[in-house]
Order: C-alpha cells, then sequence, then structure tokens
C-alpha cells in the first residue's frame, strides 16, 4: 500500500474517485471535468449574488436493441418469458444507503444488448459539508444477466464473465503499468468473499495523478446464476480551503474500509438477485421501455426556494447602534434592513448606500456599507455553535479556493486569516467588473459564538456622465476597503458585547 495515503478512520465519510476501465481506460474520469465546471460556475454565481445584495434595485430583495431469442438459464427458457425489470436501487436497504452516501442523488439505468441485459444503479454525494472538509461518496452498481449463446446457457456465459473478472483482478495484483513521473498506482490482492452466491470477490484501488486528482476505490464482483454483479464504492475528502483545481490536503479511502464496505454491499445485491431469480425463474429479464433514460429510484426531492428577504420595518437595534459610525463612512446614505430564516440559520443584513456622493471635480463615487449576521440555533432553540463553525469553514474554504484568482470579470485577492477579532476572522479584497455595477469590496467574515458576521465596504469612483459599469469605472482602493469594513466591524462587535 502507498505510503503517502493519509489513513481514514472506518466511519470517516469520504472525495469520489473516478472509476477506470477494465484496460486502464482513461486517466482522466468523465465525470472530472462537468463537476469542475459546475463548481466554476457556482463560485462564478455565489460572487454574483454577493454584488447583487450590495447594489441591486430596492424591489429586488424581496433506445437499446430489440429482444433477441435466447436462453436464459440452464434449461431453454423461451424469449417470450419477458417483461419483468431487475430494480437494482431497491435492493439497498435505505439505512445503509443513508450510511454510505447521505444525502445521495440516486438514478437508475438499464438497457438491452446482443449478449446481456444491463440494470445499474447510483448513488452519488459528491459535496458532502462536514467541518472544514468537503467529502463526496459514491456507490455505484451494475448487475447483468447473461443470454445464452448457442449451446451454452445463460448461466455458463455469466461464469465465463466472472471468471475473466478474477483472471483481470489477479492480473492487475501484480501488474507494473508504465506511469508518468507524477502518478502513483496501488492495486491490492484480490480477496474472496466467502457464501456469497456462485462466487465472489473484492479488489482496491489507488492513484494519485499528477496535482489535480486523487482518487480510491473499492470493487466487488459476484456471479449468481445467469447474473453477474459488479459493485464500486468510491469516497474522498478534501480541506474547504485547499486550492481549486488541485489534489492539495485530498485524502482517499483507504484499503481496509473499501474492502470491508464493498464486501458488505455485495451481499445485499448477491440476495436481491437471488430472490429475483426466485421469483422469476428461467426468465429474460426487460429493460426498462426507454433503455436510456434515467430515473431517480426513490421519488426526487422537490427543490424547497430559498426563502426571499423581507424588508424590515426598522434597523434591528445592534445595527441603529452603529449607524453613528456607518454615516462616516457612507454619509447620507439610503438605509435598508432585511431579514429571513433559512434553516437553522436566522439572517438579517443592514445596508448603508450612497450612489452619487463627490468626488472631486465631475466625478462621483459610490459607497456601500452592508453588515450580513447568520445567527444560528438548534432544534431545541439554543445556540449552536458547531453549525457556526462549518457555516464559517464552508465559507473560508470557498474564499481560500479563489484567493489570488480571476473567473470572468471577478478578481479575488488574498485571503488573510486575522487574530483577536471574534472567534476567528478573515479578510479580503473582490473586484467585480460585470453586471450593472463595477465595483470592489473589502470584506471581513467574523465567528463570535453561534454567530457569523459578514461586513462588506464597497464603491467605486467614475466621471459624473459614465454608467456605472462603464470602462474607465475606477475600483475603490484595497486599503480603503478593508479600513473602513475593519471600522464598522469593531464598531458593532463592540455594540454585542455592550448588548445593545
Amino acid at each position: 500500500m502507498p505510503q503517502d495515503q493519509a489513513a481514514m478512520p472506518p466511519t470517516l465519510p469520504p472525495t469520489n474517485p473516478p472509476v477506470l476501465t477494465p484496460d486502464g481506460g482513461s486517466k482522466r474520469p468523465a465525470w472530472m471535468m462537468p463537476t469542475l465546471a459546475a463548481a466554476l460556475v457556482v463560485l462564478v454565481a455565489a460572487a454574483g449574488v454577493g454584488a447583487f445584495l450590495l447594489w441591486g434595485p430596492e424591489d429586488s430583495g424581496g433506445g437499446g436493441n430489440p429482444p433477441v431469442a435466447r436462453t436464459s438459464g440452464e434449461g431453454t427458457a423461451s424469449p417470450s418469458a419477458t417483461g419483468v425489470s431487475v430494480d437494482v436501487c431497491s435492493m439497498l436497504p435505505k439505512d445503509e444507503a443513508d450510511r454510505l452516501v447521505p444525502g445521495a442523488t440516486v438514478e437508475k439505468r438499464s438497457r438491452e444488448d446482443d449478449y446481456t441485459i444491463n440494470f445499474s444503479c447510483n448513488w452519488l454525494n459528491n459535496r458532502i459539508s462536514y467541518g472544514e472538509y468537503w467529502r463526496s461518496r459514491e456507490i455505484d452498481v451494475k448487475i447483468n444477466q447473461h443470454k445464452g449463446e448457442g449451446t451454452k446457457t445463460g448461466r455458463a456465459m455469466a461464469q465465463n464473465s466472472y471468471e475473466a473478472d478474477y483472471r483481470g483482478g489477479k492480473y492487475r495484483e501484480t501488474a507494473k503499468p508504465e506511469l508518468d513521473p507524477d502518478e502513483k498506482e496501488y492495486i491490492s490482492p484480490v480477496k474472496d468473499i466467502p457464501n456469497v452466491g456462485d462466487g465472489a470477490f473484492a479488489q482496491y484501488t489507488w492513484r494519485r495523478s499528477g496535482k489535480l486528482l486523487w482518487y480510491a476505490y473499492g470493487t466487488a464482483y459476484a456471479r449468481v446464476g445467469d447474473m453477474t454483479i459488479e459493485v464500486k464504492y468510491q469516497a474522498g475528502q478534501q480541506r474547504k480551503d485547499a486550492a481549486i483545481l488541485s489534489n492539495e490536503t485530498a485524502q482517499a479511502v483507504t484499503e481496509e474500509n473499501a474492502i470491508r464496505e464493498v464486501s458488505g454491499l455485495i451481499v445485499h445485491f448477491a440476495k436481491g438477485v437471488a430472490e429475483w431469480q426466485r421469483k422469476h425463474p428461467d426468465v429474460l429479464a426487460q429493460a426498462d421501455p426507454t433503455p436510456t433514460a434515467t430515473t431517480p429510484s426513490t421519488p426526487a426531492p422537490t427543490a424547497t426556494p430559498t426563502p426571499s428577504p423581507t424588508v424590515l420595518a426598522s434597523f434591528p437595534a445592534e445595527c441603529a447602534a452603529v449607524t453613528d459610525t456607518a454615516l462616516k463612512l457612507v454619509p447620507d446614505a439610503e438605509t435598508r434592513a432585511r431579514g429571513t430564516q433559512v434553516g437553522d440559520d436566522n439572517q438579517t443584513e443592514c445596508r448603508w448606500l450612497n450612489r452619487n456622493l463627490p468626488a472631486g471635480e465631475g466625478k462621483i463615487k459610490i459607497r456601500s456599507a452592508l453588515i450580513t449576521v447568520h445567527r444560528f440555533t438548534n432544534r431545541a432553540g439554543a445556540e449552536d455553535v458547531g453549525a457556526a463553525k462549518d457555516f464559517y469553514a464552508t465559507d473560508r474554504g470557498r474564499a481560500k479556493g479563489t484567493a489570488e484568482s480571476t473567473i470572468g470579470f471577478i478578481t479575488w485577492g488574498k485571503l488573510t486569516d486575522i487574530k483577536g477579532l471574534g472567534d476567528e476572522a478573515f479578510k479580503q479584497y473582490v473586484q467585480h467588473r460585470g453586471g450593472d455595477v463595477a465595483a470592489s469590496s473589502g470584506s471581513y467574515v467574523i465567528r463570535k459564538g453561534s454567530m457569523v458576521i459578514s461586513v462588506d465596504y464597497s464603491g467605486h469612483q467614475r466621471p459624473e456622465k459614465a454608467e456605472m459599469n462603464a470602462p474607465n469605472v475606477e475600483m475603490m482602493s484595497e486599503k480603503e476597503g478593508f479600513e473602513s469594513a475593519l471600522t464598522l466591524a469593531k464598531a458593532y462587535l463592540a455594540t454585542l458585547s455592550s448588548g445593545g
């Protein structure tokens, strides 16, 4: 086993490793680039939301092949003995699925080709928030029913397939693939799994490739009658503040844990297949009507819309207490307070804004001060420090991942951790030239107990007749952004300490 693999405790939720094809396949899994692309979209979207809160209008807050005549089992089942599908997803108990892949998206597929009828189910969650880590897990199961070919029964064809998989596993134990200098790979010995179907075994794969990929997974194979089963369990984790598009701080599931989990999983599916065969002896299964379609094995959860913030009739007391400080930073400001409840997160937002401040001869400037407070409580209504820590770690991880980079119209500055401000804090300078308003922002994010407080001071200056997103808009300086945001943050924390 590789020496530089980080050990993970048996219950550690796992970053999803790519699945290699039997012949080695592509070193870059098909899911990797779409996942990364999606991550970039989320990052840019998140930045856009922040800008919108500052500058948005006042009223905006609120076909497989046809069946082939072949035999199925040891007898000579008629091709007409068909029509029953195999529901792979239902074979895994819900509590087991929830333990291994919490909050999973579940997807099933089926199709038929000349030699097999194929059924699969996939449980996937690539973004499980756990303290300072993002964890990901996946279970992928394929069950193939083998058709008879000539004098060979479906059972004999299934045995041939299983034996080929077993020989392939034994070969990979000692094979020495050609690897690039920055690649490492370890494949474990085959481990036989007793008393499962007509034969079963498991194997572990670990691989690191360059600075992008680091993954591991366990695979189990079994045969039950004329059906073969393949189960993959993939798991990993990475710190939220790891550099974006890198395997920095990545950890993958250990050999011991992966072999244990797939050895247990294969039992459920072998039993499910045996029960299906008992109920449908010598029957050739039928793929679902639309073979290439994907459908959830369980009712898809209904998306819960994020509640729109409600404009409050007056400022919360702690915001009113810092208004004098805010007005020194944003003279003659328009004020607004909004609030909303999202699960255990009670959010309050206070804003001071002036879009038309004088900035010297022929110039005007925009300045905005924004305090956003997240208060976390548990089901009993008590303060939930753990939830606040998790939220802060997620926010910091997202900021760290984009620090000192540019994506589209957004440029993120260096992330700096700050001591002596609340329980933990960081600051970052961001410039945004997309949308209706070009602006920069100096921001402090602070955790104090069960609260996470974001203080943003934003603005720009421009020629008096220029549009707010014109190319000649000048960004507010980093120095002004940080100094002003810090002044307001300290005033707000002092108010909290005094009970104001």
